[in-house]
This record gives C-alpha cells, sequence and structure tokens, in this order.
C-alpha cells in the first residue's frame, strides 16, 4: 500500500503538470487579460492628445534601429521599478507599451495592471506593426554606451534619467555674449550634454578678459572670442556642436541667429543688444534666460511672455540715455562674480530644457557678493509694455545706434 503522504504528493504534481503552459498559451491567456489596441488607434489617440505616455519596452540595441516618436525608452526588465520616475504616478493615466512584435509588451501590461495602472494596453504588432501601418519612427537622441558613461550622474537622477538627458542633446541654446557671463555659462552647458551651443560675439581675446572669461588663456590672446572657444568647449565634450557667430546682433540679422535655437542666454549688458534679444525673442516666442553683472553684484532672471511672464521692457520701457549708466569697464567688476550667476543661468536653461523645477520666470535673483547674500524680487508682466503687453507699440526691431559705437559688446557683461 502506498503511504498517504506519497500519494498526496503524487497528486500535487499531477495536478502541477496539468496547470502548465507553454509560452505561446501563456501569451494566449495574457492577451485576453489585457487591452490590446492597433497602431492606427495608438496614432489617433497621440494625435487627439488623448494619450501622452507610449513605452518602448524594448532592450537598447533594439531601440537604436528607431522608435515611436516620443517614446519613454524602459527595457524590459526595468520597467516596473522606473514606470512610476519616468512615466507617470498617475494609475489613472493612459498608458501603451510596445515592442517588437507585441510578446513582451502584453506581459508588461499585465504586469503594470498588477501595481494598479487602470489603463494600460499594449500595441498590437509592435514596432514592426507601427512601421507597417506606414508611420514615422525616430532614431535621433539616443543615448550612446559612451554617452551613458558621460551623463551616468544626470541618469541617476529621476528629475533627468535618460529620457532628460536624451532632451539635452537634442536642445538648441544660443549665448549672446562670450564674455564673463557667457564663459562659464557655455563651459557647464557644453558639460551637461546640451546639444547644440551656439555663441555670438564679435570681440576678440584681450588680456584684460583673462581675469574672469574662464573660456580663454594667454595661448588664444588676439583670436575671435567664438572660435576660441568653439576650439575649448569641443575639447571639454567632442560629442556636442558648436556654432560660432562672429558677428555684431543688429535688427538685420537677430531673427536669423535666434531662428535656429530652443532657448536664448543674454551674457551680454549693453542697451542696443539687450532690448534687440528682448525684442526678437518676444516676437518668436523664445525665453531670454537672462543675467547681468556689475562691481559686486548682479542677477538673473528668465524673460518669458509666451508663459505668462514678463519681458525686460515691462520693466524697462526704453533704454537710459547714453552715458547715464556705466559699463564694467568704466566700473569695473570682481573676477569671480561671473561665475556665480553664469551657474544660475546654466541651471535655468537645464531646468527648461527638462522640463523640471520651477524656472525664474516672474522672480528675479539679486546676488551681492561683498555681503553674501541672495533676494528675490517678483516681476510682473507689464499690461501696457511696448512689446508684449495687450497693444504693442513696438512691432520690429529697433538698433539704437546712439550706443552702438561702445567697444566690445560683451564686455558689460564682463
Amino acid at each position: 500500500m502506498v503511504p498517504s503522504f506519497l500519494a498526496d504528493e503524487f497528486t500535487n504534481r499531477t495536478e502541477k503538470t496539468r496547470m502548465a503552459l507553454t509560452s505561446s498559451q501563456l501569451l494566449e491567456e495574457v492577451k485576453k487579460s489585457i487591452t490590446e489596441v492597433t497602431a492606427e488607434e495608438v496614432k489617433r489617440s497621440l494625435n487627439s492628445g488623448e494619450i501622452r505616455h507610449v513605452v518602448d519596452v524594448r532592450e537598447r540595441d533594439e531601440v537604436m534601429d528607431g522608435y515611436v516618436p516620443g517614446s519613454h525608452l524602459i527595457p524590459r526588465g526595468f520597467l516596473e521599478l522606473n514606470v512610476e520616475e519616468e512615466v507617470t504616478l498617475d494609475r489613472e493615466e493612459p498608458i501603451v507599451l510596445y515592442c517588437a512584435g507585441g510578446n513582451r509588451s502584453a506581459l508588461a501590461a499585465r504586469d503594470l495592471v498588477a501595481m494598479g495602472y487602470a489603463r494600460v494596453s499594449s500595441m498590437i504588432g509592435g514596432i514592426k506593426g507601427w512601421k507597417d501601418a506606414g508611420y514615422g519612427i525616430e532614431q535621433d537622441g539616443l543615448l550612446s554606451d559612451e554617452d551613458l558613461q558621460r551623463y551616468s550622474r544626470h541618469i541617476i537622477l529621476p528629475e533627468v534619467g535618460e529620457r532628460g538627458q536624451q532632451e539635452l542633446l537634442k536642445a538648441k541654446v544660443l549665448l549672446i555674449g562670450a564674455g564673463g557671463l557667457g564663459c562659464p555659462t557655455a563651459l557647464y552647458l557644453a558639460a551637461a550634454g546640451v546639444g547644440t551651443v551656439g555663441l555670438v560675439d564679435a570681440d576678440v581675446v584681450d588680456r584684460s578678459n583673462l581675469q574672469r572669461q574662464v573660456l580663454f588663456g594667454e595661448d588664444v590672446l588676439g583670436q575671435p572670442k567664438v572660435e576660441a572657444a568653439r576650439d575649448r568647449l569641443l575639447k571639454l565634450n567632442p560629442g556636442i556642436r558648436v556654432e560660432a557667430h562672429q558677428e555684431l546682433m543688429t535688427s538685420a540679422n537677430a531673427m536669423d541667429l535666434i531662428g535656429g535655437y530652443d532657448i536664448i542666454v543674454n551674457g551680454c549688458d549693453n542697451f542696443p543688444t539687450r532690448y534687440l534679444v528682448n525684442d526678437a525673442a518676444v516676437i518668436s516666442g523664445k525665453p531670454v534666460v537672462d543675467g547681468s553683472i556689475f562691481r559686486f553684484e548682479g542677477q538673473a532672471t528668465v524673460y518669458h511672455p509666451a508663459s505668462g511672464g514678463p519681458c525686460y521692457r515691462c520693466l524697462y520701457p526704453e533704454p537710459p540715455p547714453p552715458g547715464e549708466v556705466p559699463s564694467c569697464a568704466e566700473g569695473g567688476v570682481l573676477g569671480v562674480l561671473p561665475g556665480t550667476v553664469a551657474m544660475i543661468q546654466a541651471t535655468e536653461v537645464v531646468k527648461l530644457v527638462i522640463g523640471q523645477g520651477s524656472p525664474l520666470v516672474g522672480r528675479l535673483i539679486l546676488y551681492d557678493a561683498l555681503d553674501m547674500r541672495f533676494r528675490e524680487m517678483k516681476l510682473r508682466r507689464n499690461a501696457a509694455c511696448p512689446v508684449c503687453g495687450d497693444d504693442p507699440t513696438v512691432k520690429e526691431l529697433i538698433d539704437y545706434d546712439q550706443f552702438c559705437g561702445l567697444p566690445g559688446h560683451s564686455e558689460a557683461a564682463g
């Protein structure tokens, strides 16, 4: 007679054998339990804004061949760990998952449903189905193995991650002036991986610049600033693009200069350029990350009327009379001061690109280096502003010729 405990063990094993599923049977069961959508349905939902989160769960080497535009790229093995940080915490937001052919994304959808995500679906046919439907793919912005190593300290930050670093590499930022503010700002933007950095400056490197303009050394005296700066930035990060514009910004070229960039950084404090940059940015709807310095004091803000904030003319509708405000060449500037203000500007650029934090729109940071004190002032859009107000009177760019004879247009900012 067979002992009862052996009989029970035999029965349990038999039941498990009956319940065992092949991989194809498992997938069939999983797909019955989740929502599947076609590539056409995903495309329509993306166009209408009904869905905002599409997640590619393939491995990195697969994604390099192309992905659905706007996708979050999270390999299957990391999805459950990273979905809350890289996609959304809201369990009610719709999420579409896809892979190569629709199988891994189905399994992933099952797991997200188990985590409490209520509106998860898997795209039938995966990326192949998307391509077969005739829809375009993206291949730019993916991080190489070198990128993953270089930007590893960014990528481990939940607020940045791989997606944020991709946005930085796609970003195009134009710096007006390669002087005291432009030099450290450019260095940190290049180091952060801003994909395209443009520099506008007509000056050459002078020995008096070296006290604060940290891109330059004795070996480049007499060289155009934008060319010397480009060489230095590419040595720091050869994976970015640096565009050198050795020219003064005028009403004739301002719109062309800023046209190819997403964000404008103003490191030039002479009044013709300051007003020109402001007006061109307002007309084009682009943000200006603004900084200025004088002696021991500096300030920084973000002008962006398109997002509800003020512009420079909201504070100062017209330039002051010639000679009323001294330049740094006349009043001097503490050599380390530009670095502090420039770091604020670089930080604001990165925040704008990755969409994190609270930008300095409507806020002005004032810095006193002697007392080591920071203060903040609230700024408001002026409905009567001549350029961004309700009834603007400045509708085209203006050259304030009375100031244009000032030497060294980047020198007023250090």
